[in-house]
């Protein structure tokens, strides 16, 4: 019974402490770090790191008019897949698992990663926010890395 009511006592000030946190704690730990600019629109700083490599801290962003830049719809749609080559995806930047696909076409590329191809690429490739010039650069993204 006594380490029960040692537990209570701990949790009770762990707690505690987190009630008397000033508010001004609080807005340090949530404030916002940077800025996303589109490009053609008014900009809320003058400083724009460029897409390339990695963002400033602080900084805004420029990127593609209309979404995300090529890298980050690949990392966030398509790598778990061709990373991995998970279902027979073509690895990122394998020139030989590629090749048969590349011979088929870039329109026939095109139209698998917008329509799907069963059983296992999964229509737009579950990038569903992209559109599809945005799918289309992805596959220019995937291929270019495999020559």
């Amino acid at each position: 019974m006594s380490k029960c009511k040692i537990l209570v006592f701990l949790v009770s000030i762990m707690i505690a402490g987190l009630a008397f946190a000033s508010t001004d704690d609080i807005a340090e730990r949530i404030k916002r770090v940077g800025d996303v600019c589109v490009e053609g629109t008014e900009c809320p700083s003058e400083t724009v790191a460029p897409v390339v490599g990695a963002p400033v801290v602080g900084a805004p962003m420029v990127v593609a008019d209309g979404g995300a830049n090529v890298e980050s719809n690949f990392n966030k749609s398509c790598a778990t897949c061709h990373n991995a080559g998970i279902a027979g995806a073509p690895k990122f930047a394998d020139a030989a698992a590629w090749a048969p696909r590349v011979e088929k076409g870039m329109e026939a590329l095109y139209a698998s990663t917008i329509n799907g191809l069963p059983p296992a690429m999964p229509q737009k490739g579950m990038c569903f926010s992209c559109s599809d010039d945005e799918l289309r650069a992805l596959v220019d993204y995937m291929v270019d890395a495999a020559k």
